[in-house]
């Protein structure tokens, strides 16, 4: 929830610092979706991260465990 209202704040803010003459609750709206877009796509990009990090390291370990194979 405070990430979503963040997200939001920013959004107004940014929007309505950009000088057109509209409404800024259509970047707080957008500020919020992208808040909301990020809390799921960060931890799906970390995990992949963490992944691969941990499987090149399992193949290092075995290739010097026993020996490269080919």
């Amino acid at each position: 929830m405070g990430a979503t209202t963040i997200g939001a704040l920013v959004g107004g803010v940014i929007d309505s610092m950009g000088g057109d003459d509209d409404a800024s609750w259509d970047g707080a709206l957008k500020g919020a979706i992208v808040a909301n877009v990020l809390k799921v796509v960060v931890p799906m990009a970390i995990t992949y991260a963490v992944g691969w990090a941990v499987l090149r390291g399992a193949g290092e370990l075995k290739d010097t465990v026993f020996g490269d194979v080919k």
